[in-house]
């Protein structure tokens, strides 16, 4: 191998192992004056890989939502910096997917023309993607409903067609923030499910914002503990769970301990 052809594919392995999104010593503050500022993270360091599946949890108000909304692009750290393969953020990406707790589907729209809303926003031909939505919708158990009305869906259906809308553009990290808290345990365990399917198909990064220490641990890769305002990374959490992961897994010894040892940082 000549020296050119090593130092290309020493360039090719430094960017595989390079993380996705990388937070350095990332402050942010809210206010217009100094004197009324409040300080919602404070020094927040970590590193998501691509194809990393990652969750923050942390008390109410702890800056859980302001860290999705500095890799969105949202929003710019008061300090610090948020590198995006190693270059700093400066604005809002079109490879971003969100999924949030209130869907925002628009009732006067199908299922159909909900999940393909981001692609008239970015100018792309829907009949291209008319498969993509056949495919995403079978996955997530909703085929043969492309024409139903909004309104005819079930809180966890809804939650489902958002996934599909969030995921229709192929985008190479999709954010969740908090989707499932609005529902029962039952269809929220379902969605988990369906959430690792469509991980597990895309092999896109997700990151996940929730209370459910439970969701966490059964969703996740890793799991950042964020501290009470100012939010601070406290502790990280290797989940070493084999996948795919199955419901019964959430009773198992070690996916208790896994709980339990977040429960056990969150109240220190």
């Amino acid at each position: 191998m000549n020296e050119n052809n090593h130092q290309s594919l020493q360039e090719h392995n430094d960017d595989e192992n390079s993380p996705l999104f990388e937070a350095r010593d990332v402050s942010v503050k809210y206010g217009t004056s100094e004197e009324h500022k409040v300080e919602a993270l404070n020094a927040v360091n970590w590193k998501i890989t691509k194809g990393e599946f990652v969750s923050f949890i942390g008390p109410s108000g702890c800056g859980k939502t302001t860290m999705l909304k500095l890799i969105s692009g949202l929003i710019f750290p008061s300090s610090g910096v948020i590198l995006h393969k190693g270059k700093p953020i400066l604005g809002i990406s079109s490879g971003i997917g969100m999924a949030f707790q209130d869907t925002l589907l628009l009732p006067w729209r199908n299922v159909l023309d909900n999940v393909l809303l981001p692609i008239e926003i970015l100018r792309r031909p829907r009949e291209e993607y008319r498969q993509t939505v056949e495919d995403l919708l079978s996955t997530v158990g909703l085929k043969g409903f492309e024409n139903k009305n909004i309104w005819e869906l079930s809180g966890g259906m809804r939650q489902r067609v958002s996934l599909c809308r969030a995921l229709i553009a192929s985008p190479e990290v999709v954010l969740l923030d908090e989707p499932f808290a609005a529902l029962d345990a039952f269809t929220r365990e379902d969605l988990w499910l369906v959430l690792q399917e469509l991980h597990t198909r895309t092999a896109c990064t997700m990151i996940l914002i929730t209370h459910q220490l439970n969701e966490a641990v059964f969703l996740s890769d890793r799991i950042f503990v964020v501290s009470k305002r100012p939010g601070r990374i406290t502790y990280t959490q290797q989940v070493n769970l084999s996948r795919p992961r199955v419901l019964n897994e959430a009773f198992s010894r070690t996916f208790l301990n896994d709980v339990e040892s977040l429960r056990n940082r969150i109240e220190r």
